[in-house]
């Protein structure tokens, strides 16, 4: 826990940092800009899923290998959105573009360990309910990890590559570390949180037109499923975005955003029905307890080098940007 004298030295750091590193514009407002850009390329990652036709689903191998190409070149060109937007708004600060956008080396190895091991005590329910279910021993999995072969079978399957790899790496490049810094210098770190993730939920509603197209449900069924999961995704994008901001990079939310792919959503209803439920339940429960307890402290701006380079871009020194 920091004193009072250290924590008004972190606030005078902070502010003597806004004061030499950020420079408000001179022109136009960014917000109506930042939204404008934040808007344009959702709909260029989105709409670059269907520039090729064709009649497979969605899993198919063929469909995923294309797919990869078209959102591997627009998150390549992405940072130009960020560019494009600084140069039309004016806005200027000493951090470089790469780190505002997350790609640093300045406290890199606490930010690929830490968010992701918070990410893990919020899983440590379903992480319980794996661990009891699993056949193999602690000895095995070691043993299945550490397999080469394990690992080629993994990177030739194009559905563990997209959830895994690209639609982490892809996603967090666009939705977060391109977004954030064009929407923190208007709406500030804490409104930025909450409406950064809108953009990342609609995204996803793209999907309602596939279940459609191969009749994968019924109508209510399918609206109800986009409904949940624009819920979902929201939630989420909003805490990685949290983790993004306070630590300054995109590695963790990368990581936590693959993490969370693979375990998806906790499945609670069979948590209810499992044979050791008390101690499942009670692994739901502090998981949940312990999360909030480490939120702030495993996302101590002070182990990313403070202040972390978005938090530069704020009108004002914020709360979340402080240790």
């Amino acid at each position: 826990m920091m004193s009072e004298e250290e924590d008004l030295s972190t606030i005078l750091q902070i502010k003597e940092s806004h004061d030499g590193d950020f420079t408000a514009p001179d022109g136009p407002s960014p917000c109506w800009l930042s939204v404008a850009f934040c808007l344009l390329l959702a709909c260029s990652y989105v709409g670059s899923l269907y520039v090729w036709r064709s009649d497979l689903p969605r899993d198919h191998p063929t469909v995923i290998k294309r797919r990869f190409t078209s959102v591997l070149i627009v998150s390549g060109l992405s940072p130009l959105f960020v560019w494009a937007w600084r140069d039309v708004t004016a806005v200027r600060t000493n951090p470089s573009l790469l780190a505002l956008m997350g790609i640093r080396l300045e406290g890199l190895i606490p930010a690929v360990v830490l968010p992701l091991l918070l990410t893990m005590v919020l899983f440590l329910g379903p992480l319980m309910q794996m661990v009891i279910d699993c056949p193999w021993s602690f000895t095995d999995g070691i043993r299945v990890a550490f397999d080469p072969c394990f690992w080629m079978l993994c990177l030739s399957d194009m559905r563990w590559l997209r959830n895994q790899v690209v639609a982490p790496l892809t996603e967090e490049l666009v939705f977060r570390a391109c977004m954030l810094p064009m929407l923190v210098p208007c709406a500030g770190p804490s409104t930025a949180i909450f409406t950064c993730p809108l953009f990342f939920g609609v995204a996803h509603f793209h999907h309602i037109i596939e279940l459609l197209r191969f009749r994968q449900g019924t109508v209510s069924g399918i609206l109800l499923s986009a409904v949940f999961q624009f819920s979902y995704t929201a939630v989420f994008g909003a805490y990685t975005a949290f983790i993004f901001i306070r630590t300054g990079h995109l590695m963790g939310p990368v990581l936590c955003h693959s993490f969370c792919n693979y375990m998806g959503f906790p499945a609670i209803s069979t948590a209810l029905e499992h044979p050791q439920r008390h101690t499942v339940l009670l692994s739901y429960l502090l998981g949940v307890l312990f999360f909030f307890i480490f939120l702030f402290p495993f996302t101590d701006p002070s182990y990313y080098g403070l202040p972390t380079p978005v938090c530069t871009l704020a009108p004002s020194p914020s709360s979340l940007c402080l240790s």
